[in-house]
């Protein structure tokens, strides 16, 4: 799959999901066997106004490299605006958020709300490949609800707006994250264009991947299901390469990725805004450890890192007793 000067056959990518790509999540998915990553998605709004907080959504490391910014908004000017600026912090290329299904989003015509209006659409997407000599790539749905599916014709106006790839999560805006993903899609769309096209939604194992490969698409683009799961990357690559399947880490490798990611979020973020942060990844780390409830509890109350240091190191020890 060729997006500019990168060439990756059949990349497993880190789908940007708010609050949760942040650099250390990117950092530990890339690690473990993410191809390409993408920041979480961030107003075009915001970047023009060089709000702080906005901008460092969008820092970025050569260490997750290739890395991809996205960004999202309603107003074409705005948008080729942020691509200008985004260019300076050199990212690998530009995506554009046009699926966030979010009703405050597409109330401003942003995200999925571009869905209901296909010229506010092409504007968008030729302003932000106008703004930057980066290359830019447009992330969508199916359509507005199954009775607006125009991804067809979404597809060719973006390749002819100028996106070199695009992904397609395989639900439309009123589904949002329910229902099911209906990848028939994917095989349609790959022949109406010579772009490259990036599977996305209901990903959760390796068989999901080569499924979604076999519909043609080029790309697997993974998000909840590494939340859970940051091991799939990896798991997915030796699976496809060998037809078999890795160990499951053991309680110990989840254990010690919970504490490198945690360390990467305080190093980051500082100890105090880095803990708290961190405590909505516990569910996904800890999740199917046996005797792990309270130690869950106890770590949501920690404020400090030694104080979860310790008490992972206290569950490690009892566990292993038990053993």
């Amino acid at each position: 799959m060729k997006i500019g000067n990168l060439n990756i056959d059949k990349p497993l990518c880190l789908a940007p999901m708010e609050d949760v790509t942040e650099l250390p999540f990117r950092l530990i998915c890339k690690r473990l066997g993410a191809d390409i990553v993408y920041t979480e998605f961030t107003s075009s709004e915001g970047i023009v106004r060089e709000i702080p907080r906005i901008m460092e959504k969008i820092e970025i490391a050569e260490a997750e490299r290739p890395v991809a910014i996205q960004i999202f908004g309603g107003r074409p000017e705005a948008m080729g605006e942020a691509a200008a600026i985004i260019e300076k912090l050199g990212p690998d290329f530009i995506d554009i958020n046009c699926g966030c299904w979010v009703k405050n989003h597409v109330a401003r015509n942003e995200g999925a709300g571009l869905l209901r209006d296909l010229p506010l659409f092409e504007a968008i997407v030729k302003a932000t490949v106008k703004g930057t000599t980066l290359p830019v790539t447009v992330k969508t749905r199916l359509g507005w609800d199954e009775n607006s599916i125009v991804i067809c014709d979404v597809a060719r106006m973006v390749e002819a707006a100028g996106a070199q790839a695009l992904t397609l999560h395989c639900r439309t805006r009123s589904q949002a994250h329910n229902g099911f993903a209906d990848w028939s899609w994917l095989e349609k769309i790959k022949k109406a264009v010579s772009i490259p096209l990036i599977g996305n939604g209901d990903i959760t194992t390796p068989e999901d991947v080569k499924a979604m490969l076999e519909t043609g698409c080029d790309g697997v683009m993974i998000g909840r299901g590494a939340i859970a799961n940051p091991w799939i990357f990896g798991q997915t690559k030796h699976y496809l390469a060998t037809g078999a399947h890795m160990p499951d880490p053991t309680l110990e490798e989840k254990i010690q990725m919970c504490i490198e990611h945690l360390k990467l979020n305080v190093e980051y973020k500082g100890e105090k805004y880095g803990v708290l942060t961190f405590r909505k990844h516990y569910a996904g780390y800890l999740r199917g450890l046996p005797d792990i409830a309270a130690v869950r509890s106890d770590l949501m109350q920690c404020l400090h890192l030694e104080q979860v240091l310790k008490r992972l190191q206290q569950y490690l020890e009892t566990a292993y007793e038990k053993i």
